[in-house]
């Protein structure tokens, strides 16, 4: 295990231990794909079954792991937007809305340059969604405050920022295309290669290589089951939902459409 994973998961267990005791939400930075699976597995693990991975709404792909005290009611999907909607006191993130004159249209990349060249790090940034005039940052509380007072450019762009509930997150922004196909079956491999337009062995090797996730899970198995709204994701090519399985053709393979998020 490298030094890297091994300090995400001593982490884990401080924040759980701080919930417990002290009898409030505890949470860790923003976790990409791979530590998320960590934290699950770590979770399950250790019994911990009070937690959620929350990114501010709920197609968020950086996330943080919340830990979450017996007074916080737990049942029901997604327990912790309906409470952070209730307690806005108790929420961890804020949204960061940054606005340009729209004359030059700035990319991910740019705002995400931007924001490191501040000397802050990765951890308190969450999902960046870019419009043609601005884009929508989810950050922790305390770093939003600190970004209202000392990001003003992208580059050479000025930018004007206000924060706001991250609630108010604009996912309009948020860009896809749709495409069907059809598959032999819905097994995870299929899927991921007609999803992102692969050779499917090229699709199991991906796989098996720790580089696909289903649901926000390591996936490990080529021929494990897939249903219809899951969401796909192959590490350094993008995102994909699986949003309908239809009928089988004649020939016996299976008509499916996705959302590729570009």
């Amino acid at each position: 295990m490298i030094k890297e994973d091994r300090m995400l998961l001593s982490f884990l267990a401080d924040k759980a231990r701080q919930c417990e005791s002290r009898g409030m939400i505890s949470s860790t930075g923003f976790l990409d794909l791979r530590q998320q699976a960590m934290a699950r597995q770590w979770c399950a693990q250790n019994g911990v079954q009070r937690f959620a991975l929350y990114g501010g709404y709920e197609e968020a792909e950086r996330r943080l792991c919340a830990f979450f005290p017996d007074y916080v009611p737990w049942d029901g999907a997604s327990p912790e937007l309906s409470w952070f909607a209730d307690n806005p006191q108790d929420e961890p993130l804020t949204l960061l809305r940054a606005s340009h004159s729209g004359r030059i249209e700035l990319s991910h990349g740019d705002y995400l340059g931007s924001l490191l060249g501040l000397g802050i790090k990765r951890a308190p940034i969450g999902d960046i969604l870019v419009r043609p005039d601005g884009c929508d940052i989810v950050v922790e509380q305390a770093m939003g405050r600190f970004l209202h007072e000392n990001y003003s450019q992208a580059g050479r762009t000025p930018l004007q920022v206000q924060l706001h509930p991250v609630s108010d997150i604009d996912i309009s922004q948020i860009r896809f295309e749709e495409f069907t196909d059809t598959v032999a079956s819905l097994r995870l491999d299929n899927l991921i290669a007609a999803g992102f337009r692969a050779p499917r062995s090229r699709a199991a090797d991906a796989i098996r290589a720790g580089l696909v996730f289903a649901d926000g899970a390591a996936a490990e198995k080529p021929d494990a089951a897939v249903g219809k709204g899951c969401r796909l994701v192959w590490r350094g090519k993008g995102k994909v939902l699986l949003s309908q399985v239809g009928q089988t053709t004649k020939k016996g393979r299976i008509f499916v459409r996705f959302r590729r998020y570009l």
